[in-house]
């Protein structure tokens, strides 16, 4: 028997327009919908046609902005070149931060849980009070569920 072998992305969406103090409204579906016209595009009906059937989107946290993308893992070049070349999802400007590439969804859970705890660092970091911040922040309860979450997640 043979398993079906996968690349896990985690991936980054650094939002870049005038009014991106607000947190983005997009989701699964739209970033999704956004790989594929990016696919399209980019690679044609042919590239769609290899990444489309292994092509998921398994994690999206609006606070960090951080995704989980799987892909084949033949068609991962052709999936990293359609998420590099990403500029909008639904009508938001980005650029897509590819952060960490894997063979195994647990690597990426860790790398994920790392980088989530990294951007609430900097989130905290840039806050106007941070002394006070700390007694009554609001990213302790984000972070423990957050990981609860991507520990969840399976191929």
């Amino acid at each position: 028997m043979v398993r079906f072998k996968n690349r896990w992305f985690l991936v980054e969406f650094i939002t870049f327009s005038p009014e991106s103090s607000r947190q983005p409204s997009f989701d699964n579906k739209q970033i999704y919908s956004a790989l594929r016209q990016s696919i399209i595009s980019n690679f044609g009906d042919t590239g769609w046609g290899a990444v489309g059937m292994s092509l998921t989107i398994k994690y999206f946290s609006p606070t960090t902005n951080i995704c989980i993308i799987r892909v084949a893992r033949d068609q991962h070049k052709l999936a990293w070149g359609a998420i590099t070349l990403l500029t909008s999802v639904n009508g938001i400007r980005i650029i897509p931060h590819v952060v960490h590439v894997s063979g195994t969804i647990k690597h990426t859970q860790l790398a994920a849980i790392k980088h989530n705890r990294q951007v609430i660092s900097s989130f905290r970091a840039r806050a106007k009070n941070p002394a006070a911040y700390h007694a009554q922040d609001s990213y302790e309860p984000y972070l423990a569920q957050s990981t609860r979450e991507i520990e969840v997640l399976q191929e």
